[in-house]
This record gives C-alpha cells, structure tokens and sequence, in this order.
C-alpha cells in the first residue's frame, strides 16, 4: 500500500487529490477483511439451496421474500457491528443483551449452542454427499466422517490457511460460472421486478412447499444467528473504535454485495434452466443439472469442486465462531468464569469442547436413513426463525439506549425497519409454528 502512496504522489501533482487516491486505496484494501470471512460464514448450502429451490419450484414469485432479507441483514449486521463499535462501555453485543435482562443471555447461550449443531448437521452431510460424489465411492456416511475428521486436523494450523486460499479460488470459479451461466439464461427482468414487488405467497406446486420455502429464505438471511458472529471478525482485524465505523460499513456493503449477486445468479438458474425442464431439487445432484447441462462434464466437476469448497469453509467458520459466540454467552452468566480465564476463548477448555460438540454430534444427520441434504437444509434453515424475534427485539431495545450509544443510537429509518424485523420476525416464527402442526 506504500509502494502504491507512493506512486499516486509520483504521478499526481496536486497533494489533494493523491491524498484521496491513496484513501481510496487505503479503504479498498481494508475493505476484504471481516467482509470476505461473513460471506464464507453466510454463504453455506442455505443460500445455495433456499435460492435454487425457490427459483425451480416458483419462478420469481419468492424474490420480494430474498430482496427483504438481504436489506434486513444489512440493517441488522449494521446495527450490531455499531453497537460492537461505539457503546460507550465497551461491552461486547452479548454483554450488551444480558443488560437488558439474563434471559437473554441464558437463552442464546442454549440457541446458538443448538444451531451451531444444527447447521453443521446439513452441511456435513452435504460435504459428505459431495465427497463421496468426487471419490466415486457412493457412500455419503464415509464422507461426512472423512470431512469431519479433515476439519478436526486442520482446524487452528498453519496448513489450513493455504487450503482456504484453494477454496475461494474453487468459490470464485464458481460463482462465475453461476454469473455467466445466468446473464447467459438472459432472464425475465420484468419477472423479476414483479416477484419483487409482489409481496404475496404463491400456491404450493413444489416438493417443498412455498410458505416453507420463503420462511427457510428469512431464516437464512436475515434470521440467522450467524450474523452474531461478524463482531468476532471485526475484533480479530481490529476494529474495535468508534473510527472504524465508517470502514465497516463499507466492508459490510461489499460483504452484502456479493451476497446478492450471488443469490441471484442462482435464482435465476433454477427460475430460467431448471423450472422450464420441470427439474425440482430433491438431492444436491438436481443442484448440479443446470451447470452440467451448459458445460458439460467440466460445469459438472466445477460445480461440485465448488460447493464442497462453500461447504468446507462454512463447517469450519462455525465450528470456530460458534464455541466464541457459546462461550461470550456463557461469560455473560458467569462472570467468575470470564475473570478465571481473563475472557480469553482460546485459555477455556469450554470454547474446545464446545467445538466439538458442533463439529462432531452432526454427523448422526449423515446416518443412512436420516432426512436428505436439500430437506434438512430447508427445515433446519425454518426454524433458524425461532430465534430471529428474541434477535430483532433485543436489538430493537439495545441500540436505542442513550446511555449506551449516546450520539450513535438508531434514526427514524433504522428504528422502523427494526420494527419491520421484528413483525417478520413473530409473523415467521408463528406461520412455522402453524405449518408444523
């Protein structure tokens, strides 16, 4: 970055505008931080399944549900890096919560200790069924047990961060091939400008019914606890000053960015490859069709390369988030403890017990026998909603507080669309509660 400083003031004669070039410079390079981590944690198999089921199931009908979601996650992901940055006691966004009353604390602590388990079940199974895919062994079990086994050896070495490089690289080749794939589809923008703005719940005429389908959207959006996790990021690259408020916003714009192209690159392809050839996903293969259909065995070998690289970097982003987010939580209850171990996660033998519990319970979901990868990602993605009202409405209390953010509490607009959240949130919850009985 100095070497590029230097250029800029090599070039240009007016200090000024060098000064904002480098700025600019400055900031675009910052900006792939905590950003490049939330989207590896948030885009898992929920993304990649919600949007391609939606897509070949009910065209467009469901784009308002994922338009909504992702101005929620903005809004809500703001609000808690904010929060993160700015209270004026330096509380973390747990500590924060367990202020407004130890229910909170007490019942995130056992939610994301559940999810965390949970969502590791349907990508595990996921990766396995991939792997097996690859290795041509056709035993899904073996699989899931190999990546679990993988993910417990490189966790916390040296060796994983290289494998990580390989699998953005895998990532980025696939999400270009969902990129060009679509424009290529050349879709319908008046279709989706109308699912936009439609606002309604089409009749069920897919395996997964459409109220499912849009609640399993909301919860893995904007619902997820997941989102929880992008102040750990933040701490990690140190932004931990009011100063950094306006970097964030930009990494989290960039973070948000890429979540929406490439949700609907895949929407698009199940709306305009697999809906036409009445192909419905049932099994991760269904995925597969349309890359395999226009590139032949290489769409076919990208497509799985690829989303065993999403998998594998989203079992590892919980299995390390999940037990800091637990732990926070449960500090929070027990403040003898966060003194005993100086509030370090990785002193407390509790944050790696913790990290086993959520890396190897899953894989009884891999058993044979248990529900399939696309049915178990829907599902456990729907009841990520049970949480999102306890999420929106403490949030909604929290960054109201004065005496806590001071200048930096909530305007007009954010406290409305809160307040939206918050409605989605029960309204959600309830209608999963009704499609269940």
């Amino acid at each position: 970055m100095e070497n590029q400083s230097n250029l800029a003031e090599s070039t240009v004669t007016n200090p000024e505008i060098a000064k904002r070039k480098s700025n600019f410079l400055t900031r675009f390079a910052k900006t792939f931080g905590p950003g490049i981590l939330a989207v590896l944690t948030w885009l898992g198999a929920g993304d990649l399944v919600t949007s391609s089921v939606a897509g070949a199931d009910y065209g467009y009908s469901l784009m308002w549900i994922l338009a909504l979601s992702l101005l929620l996650r903005f809004l809500i992901v703001n609000v808690i890096a904010r929060f993160q940055l700015c209270n004026t006691e330096g509380l973390s966004l747990l500590e924060g919560y367990g202020r407004i009353h130890p229910f909170f604390a007490y019942f995130l602590f056992g939610y994301a200790l559940i999810m965390g388990h949970l969502f590791n079940s349907y990508m595990i199974k996921g990766a396995g069924e991939v792997l097996s895919t690859l290795l041509h062994i056709n035993q899904p079990f073996l699989g899931s047990i190999i990546v679990v086994v993988l993910v417990l050896l490189l966790i916390g070495r040296n060796i994983y961060n290289t494998i990580e490089n390989v699998m953005k690289v895998i990532l980025g080749l696939l999400t270009i091939a969902f990129l060009v794939l679509a424009i290529q589809t050349n879709p319908d923008m008046g279709q989706i400008f109308k699912g936009t703005v439609g606002f309604s719940i089409p009749s069920d005429t897919g395996v997964h019914g459409a109220l499912l389908v849009a609640v399993s959207i909301i919860g893995a959006v904007a619902g997820s606890i997941s989102n929880f996790v992008h102040p750990y990021f933040m701490k990690e690259k140190g932004w931990i000053k009011p100063t950094h408020l306006k970097i964030q916003r930009y990494d989290l714009l960039f973070a948000i960015g890429v979540c929406i192209v490439i949700n609907l690159a895949i929407w698009v392809i199940g709306a305009e490859i697999l809906k036409p050839n009445g192909i419905h996903v049932e099994t991760i293969d269904d995925l597969g069709k349309a890359l395999e259909m226009a590139l032949g065995q290489t769409g076919w070998l990208i497509f799985y390369l690829g989303v065993f690289g999403v998998l594998f970097a989203s079992i590892v982003g919980k299995s390390t988030g999940y037990p800091r987010l637990v732990t926070d939580a449960y500090y929070v209850i027990n403040k003898a403890r966060k003194e005993k171990y100086e509030g370090k996660y990785n002193k407390d033998p509790m944050s790696k017990w913790i990290m086993i519990f959520v890396l190897v319970t899953p894989i009884i979901w891999s058993i044979p026998g248990m529900p399939g990868f696309i049915t178990l990602t829907i599902v456990v993605n729907a009841l990520n909603v049970v949480g999102f009202p306890v999420i929106a409405i403490g949030m909604l209390i929290l960054s109201n507080k004065r005496s806590l953010m001071g200048k930096y509490k909530n305007n007009w607009f954010e406290n409305t669309c809160l307040f939206l959240a918050s409605g989605l949130a029960i309204w959600s919850a309830v209608q999963l509660l009704i499609n269940f009985l």
